[in-house]
């Protein structure tokens, strides 16, 4: 039974096997706002580091007359599949009473979207009025319209590419380097001692550099020293910072009190493996496949997920339902941060959708 007071539900899924044909005892824990209709669920896709707080990290756009309007519409978010937010992922526990750590399997976007649809089985929800999502819940929207067309009523699919790029993947590869270099990581099976926290953080700046625009962290920082430190001395000190490194210093710090390293590493290597065009004829050919009506909005400034690729996708998609801009110096965060842009934006999509809805317009295979 769907809870929608907010809390999280954690729901036990069973066996769940991955694309690569790994079986586990799988958990999803979701929290859902409004009132459930049967037919007017949205569902939201958290981004990389997430979850299924929704209401806290997209508190703009999701509530009683917001753009997400819960008087109207039942919010569902959950937390994905190899994630540390109650779902399961590295960090939780086997039936042995062991973290799974290194014995968790790699799982792919459309593992997190299979586990996904198997927990909205157990929920009772058949159809979803919308599934919206940001960077790797971009990624999860765009395989909900392959994956369970006939589910799924309109898409809004944001800052995200088809697939991840060489660029891409290098980054991301490389933050994983990072944390793997860490001599607490201990090949994934640290959960009995000190966590790697000094790679994650490391991880952690090198990614905010990609989530942030380089006009905004010039703008904001320029060459200017952090308060009290001197980078300029006779001697070059790490306790003597730049204002962008104390900055970056304190992202990192921040992510490694809320988040898992083997989370971190498990879902940027799902992100290096996100391709839509794998096994179903390449790129083209699948986003000419999707006959699920789908909005496509893009950052000018991302640097992570370059505003090309949006276009990309408006250009191959089968059924276009629009394509929006967010104009703004922040960059990739900018779907996150610019909230009356993602206001108008999000509700141009759900009028879009709602047409499609109350016109009986059966676009699905």
């Amino acid at each position: 039974m769907l809870v929608t007071n907010g809390t999280p539900q954690s729901v036990s899924i069973g066996e769940f096997t991955t694309e690569a044909g790994v079986t586990i005892d799988a958990s999803i824990t979701y929290q859902a706002w409004g009132d459930f209709r049967g037919s007017n669920v949205i569902l939201v896709e958290h981004a990389l580091t997430g979850d299924s707080n929704a209401v806290e990290w997209w508190g703009d756009v999701i509530g009683p007359g917001k753009a997400l309007d819960t008087d109207h519409f039942c919010v569902v978010c959950t937390n994905v599949l190899g994630g540390c937010k109650g779902s399961t992922g590295p960090s939780s526990l086997r039936s042995d009473g062991t973290a799974w750590g290194s014995r968790f399997p790699a799982i792919s976007i459309r593992d997190q979207v299979n586990a996904e649809a198997a927990l909205l089985d157990v929920l009772g929800i058949s159809r979803l009025h919308a599934v919206v999502g940001g960077s790797m819940g971009g990624a999860r929207t765009l395989e909900w319209t392959l994956l369970y067309p006939a589910r799924v009523d309109a898409a809004c699919v944001i800052a995200v590419s088809a697939r991840a790029s060489a660029w891409q993947i290098g980054i991301q590869t490389a933050q994983i380097s990072a944390i793997e270099r860490d001599p607490n990581w201990q090949g994934g099976d640290y959960y009995d001692a000190a966590p790697p926290t000094a790679g994650l953080a490391a991880a952690r700046r090198i990614a905010h550099l990609t989530y942030r625009g380089e006009l905004e962290i010039d703008e904001r920082f320029g060459t200017t020293a952090q308060r009290g430190e001197n980078p300029l001395g006779p001697y070059r000190d790490p306790n003597q910072r730049f204002a962008v490194q104390s900055y970056l210093d304190h992202q990192g710090l921040k992510l490694t009190e809320r988040f898992d390293a083997g989370s971190y590493v498990a879902l940027t290597e799902s992100l290096n493996r996100h391709d839509i065009g794998r096994d179903r004829g390449g790129l083209n050919k699948a986003l000419a496949a999707i006959q699920v009506p789908t909005m496509i909005v893009g950052v000018d400034t991302d640097i992570l997920y370059p505003y090309h690729q949006q276009e990309h996708l408006s250009r191959n998609v089968g059924n276009l339902l629009a394509m929006a801009k967010i104009s703004s110096p922040v960059g990739h965060d900018a779907f996150l941060t610019e909230s009356r842009q993602m206001d108008r934006i999000l509700r141009h999509f759900i009028e879009l959708a709602d047409g499609v809805r109350d016109a009986g317009i059966e676009y699905h295979l």
